[in-house]
């Protein structure tokens, strides 16, 4: 076998040669897009954003050796409180155990739940145009007595507790029933609050009630409150940080890794050098780390369990055009969805 042909047979090989051979440091960067729920997805290939859709891909993304910093890319108008909490805690504990920074970059929207995602991170950046904000909470429901009562549909409930019935679309409004849920809403509140204050800390440049009262800005009104630390994009800020010497992986919600990425990652010229160096002296194994820990691919079989919450951080307001699939999705006509704006 020629020289030529050894450095060939070694490329096609390549693959399989870790970060050993390519001492560049690594960044991985993730996208938690669309709405934040539990389950699957609704069609079109639109998946939720929750725990056990994230978990793999969250895993992945912290794997990789000689890993430098994780990007977030986030792109949600909100959703469940509750899959807020956990995504953005899971990602945290990962980090802590790596000790590696988490800086999150908002695409077109970080709102509610969204907002919560992004205070997972050490820093927050967005562009000029980017959504931010909407820290606050709303209930929305709507009453149907009149309705049923026009058609002489009578309305037969029976309960074991005076407040298991609360928020009844079929029956007149209580006052009692307000008041319960006016506690629930505020106590929502108060844990967003902290989690934000949590993260931004002294960062923050406005009052309480400027922040928090529900609000949403753009990405440059939003830096001037503190709420981001800079307008910046994923990849100038990967660039400006670290030049082309770095190596950048992009997990798979499934946890895996686009083959593309691979294939820049390991198919650099400092790696060719290192082969026809190693085809050179025959190809011997002391020229050459193979690594177990490559990325694999596999299917997400992952089971599809819905939420017994009907808790939810979710922007509503109407910016202009026809609702997005992502905001018919999270719009709920229940006497239990409690939505965070």
């Amino acid at each position: 076998m020629n020289f030529l042909s050894k450095i060939k047979s070694l490329a096609l090989k390549s693959k399989f040669i870790a970060g050993y051979v390519n001492p560049k440091p690594t960044v991985s960067v993730i996208t938690l897009e669309g709405t934040i729920l539990s389950g699957r997805g609704g069609g079109f290939g639109r998946k939720n954003i929750n725990l056990e859709s994230t978990r793999k891909m969250i895993d992945a993304a912290f794997k990789p050796g000689n890993l430098k910093l994780v990007c977030v890319n986030v792109n949600s108008p909100g959703g469940s409180a509750v899959q807020s909490d956990l995504v953005s805690q899971y990602i945290k504990s990962r980090a802590a155990k790596k000790n590696v920074d988490v800086v999150v970059f908002v695409e077109d929207t970080a709102a509610s739940g969204g907002y919560w995602l992004a205070c997972t991170a050490n820093k927050i950046y967005a562009t000029r145009s980017s959504v931010v904000g909407s820290i606050g909470v709303i209930s929305m429901g709507l009453g149907f007595h009149e309705l049923i009562k026009k058609y002489g549909v009578e309305r037969r409930v029976f309960t074991a507790g005076e407040n298991k019935s609360v928020l009844d679309p079929l029956a007149p409004l209580k006052e009692s029933d307000v008041q319960i849920i006016r506690n629930l809403l505020s106590n929502l509140h108060e844990h967003f609050i902290d989690h934000v204050k949590t993260s931004r800390g002294d960062r923050l440049k406005a009052d309480d009630k400027t922040l928090f009262n529900g609000e949403f800005w753009t990405g440059q009104k939003a830096l001037e409150l503190g709420l981001i630390d800079g307008i910046d994009t994923v990849d100038g800020y990967i660039e400006r940080e670290f030049g082309d010497k770095v190596k950048v992986l992009r997990p798979r919600r499934d946890g895996g890794f686009s083959l593309s990425g691979l294939f820049r990652s390991y198919f650099e010229r400092d790696i060719l050098s290192q082969l026809a160096f190693a085809a050179a002296n025959g190809g011997s194994r002391q020229h050459l780390a193979i690594s177990n820990q490559l990325p694999y691919l596999e299917d997400n079989n992952s089971s599809d369990f819905m939420s017994a919450s009907s808790l939810y951080l979710d922007q509503q307001s109407n910016l202009g055009g026809s609702p997005t699939l992502e905001d018919q999705t999270a719009f709920k006509i229940s006497q239990e969805s409690l939505k965070m704006k």
